[in-house]
């Protein structure tokens, strides 16, 4: 790690005890606490081939996005993260690139993306696009020209491994029905590694002409106007093209028994993040944020610490993973609000005086947030879609809002394998019965757990067929709720979950103590009630959130009496200190 002059000193003072201890945390939080226009943002997540669609072919498309941009701004986020857009024959939904320069054919044209831009940034939106160089698609000329032979000048783009050196090592495959990584291509007897699809081949990072490719990429896009990158599964891109036999007692022992953890280790990542910031990210005024896949509590500031020049965030794994059982089912069971608050706690505690921190509960990857974390039965969906936002909103860290959970859309619960469309949901069915597994017991899984495509369901704008969006087919089956449950029902309603949604986003952006504000867990053993306070230059707000469906209190040791109400999610506030149902209120401390 690099030391600066400004540390040295600190530390030459701490040891001659100038200064103390205390005086240099504060100083470290002081610099974690910096002011920045990507600490400040909410970030609204579009999925774009489920928001919109104008041509009729059942496909979301970027007119739509355009054609929704004042509903966006209405809403008061500041940055739009917009899925991936690029050339691609959407094997896994745009996550398979075959040109990083040109845009879906679905989707539009390049005229329309810059018409996108344009209106985005007339309207003060800040645009980040999804940057996906951990692997390409198989249909990209690189690879395409890579698997001609094996002295071609872009064999070494990918990672190959000669046949005649027998199997190679077992590395995992995602979305792959037996599970493996790696794929036996004919044509030049060998095989190229994937971590996920077999149409979506690992780039080869070791390789310096390829990084310079990517550099060049990143570039070209920054200079027409987008505003950051968030980076898929940025943490897989250095491997060891040893590929060494990875035995489970070393999984264990090195990498807590996981391969995500294995596979975000590679032995040069760091210096390949840091080129990234040296040649690109530090000539712009942009946002950058790593999927964490892999990342921990002990190794998250290796990405965000700003002295060491990589990126501004990273968003972790370890609270949507909360509840799930390994394995292909993906089980979602009941979750111990106790394990949920220790979660994000720590996750706190990381960014108590250095980088900087993310929250997000949903995105186009995880099941509805109304349904995972809160209560979709009626009686309890709008009071539990509103605390989930407020949770969301009064955290320190930049919060991360996935479309459609504004008005608390929720899990599709598909009844048959033949609504599903995602290739990892597929890929684990075929698994399963492979295996003579329960079917039935997997379908049955799926409605609250891990498949994907309960948060890729189109976005429910009216009570009009396919909910408004569009006149064709839709690509996947819109929520039948929609009839009740939609923008268009909720933007009338001053109490609808949306119109919280917009309070909730304003009570943040006045209010700098719920963005820069120290976090302090309340109760921490309560098992119904997360409560915290945030402080801020003399300011304190309590937050109290009921995650249960029957009354419960706090042990805040805080007296209440002259407490102000900032927002709550009933109509009138809580008394007594009893919250209600799945309740939420923020309130100013004197």
């Amino acid at each position: 790690m690099k030391v600066t002059l400004k540390k040295l000193t600190s530390i030459a003072l701490l040891s001659l005890g100038i200064i103390t201890g205390n005086q240099t945390m504060a100083q470290d939080i002081k610099v974690a606490n910096e002011k920045k226009w990507w600490k400040e943002a909410v970030v609204y997540q579009i999925y774009p081939r489920s928001f919109k669609d104008t041509d009729g072919d059942g496909v979301g498309d970027l007119k739509g996005i355009i054609s929704k941009l004042d509903y966006i701004k209405s809403l008061g986020v500041d940055v739009v993260w917009l899925n991936p857009i690029y050339g691609s024959p959407n094997a896994d939904n745009g996550y398979d690139i075959s040109d990083y320069q040109a845009i879906m054919k679905e989707f539009g044209t390049m005229a329309d993306f810059d018409a996108l831009l344009k209106g985005m940034h007339e309207r003060g939106l800040k645009l980040v696009m999804d940057l996906v160089v951990n692997h390409s698609s198989d249909e990209h000329k690189w690879f395409q020209e890579s698997r001609k032979s094996r002295d071609n000048p872009y064999r070494d783009y990918y990672h190959w491994w000669p046949a005649e050196k027998g199997k190679p090592a077992f590395r995992p495959g995602a979305f792959e029905a037996d599970g493996s990584g790696w794929r036996y291509d004919k044509t030049t007897d060998s095989y190229y590694l994937h971590y996920f699809n077999y149409k979506q081949p690992d780039l080869n990072w070791e390789n310096p002409k390829l990084r310079q490719e990517i550099y060049t990429m990143m570039r070209w896009w920054l200079d027409k106007g987008i505003d950051g990158f968030r980076m898929d599964v940025i943490p897989f891109i250095s491997k060891d093209p040893e590929f060494p036999v990875i035995t489970q007692a070393e999984l264990d022992k090195n990498y807590h028994g996981r391969w995500d953890v294995y596979m975000g280790s590679g032995p040069h990542l760091h210096e390949y993040l840091q080129e990234m910031n040296r040649e690109v990210l530090s000539k712009y005024d942009c946002m950058s944020l790593a999927e964490g896949a892999g990342m921990l509590t002990s190794t998250a500031l290796n990405f965000v610490d700003a002295d060491r020049k990589e990126l501004n965030m990273g968003y972790h794994f370890e609270g949507t993973n909360l509840g799930y059982v390994p394995g292909y089912f993906k089980k979602s069971g009941p979750y111990s609000l106790v394990d949920f608050k220790k979660i994000y706690s720590d996750w706190d505690k990381v960014y108590e005086t250095k980088g900087w921190g993310t929250i997000y509960l949903g995105n186009h990857d995880q099941p509805r947030m109304a349904t995972r974390w809160g209560n979709d039965a009626p009686e309890f969906h709008d009071y539990s879609s509103k605390l989930l936002t407020t949770f969301l909103l009064s955290m320190r860290g930049t919060p991360y809002y996935y479309n459609g959970d504004e008005i608390g859309m929720v899990n599709a619960k598909f009844d048959k394998i033949e609504d599903y469309r995602d290739i990892e949901t597929l890929a684990q069915y075929q698994h399963l019965k492979n295996e003579g597994g329960d079917l039935k017991e997997f379908i049955e899984y799926q409605k609250t757990g891990g498949a994907r495509d309960n948060g890729r369901t189109p976005f429910q704008w009216n009570a009009t067929e396919n909910a408004g969006f569009t006149t064709g087919t839709p690509w996947l089956k819109v929520n039948d709720n929609h009839l009740t449950l939609n923008a268009e029902a909720q933007e009338k309603d001053p109490k609808s979950v949306l119109n919280y949604f917009k309070k909730m986003v304003h009570l943040r952006k006045t209010n700098p103590v719920l963005v820069y504000g120290k976090y302090t867990l309340l109760d921490k053993e309560n098992p119904a009630v997360y409560a915290y306070t945030r402080e801020l230059d003399g300011k304190k707000v309590l937050v109290l959130l009921n995650f249960s469906t029957k009354n419960a209190t706090a042990n805040t040791g805080i007296n209440l009496k002259k407490a102000k109400v900032l927002i709550t999610n009933y109509a009138n506030p809580f008394k007594n200190g009893i919250l209600r149902p799945y309740e939420a209120v923020i309130l100013e401390l004197p």
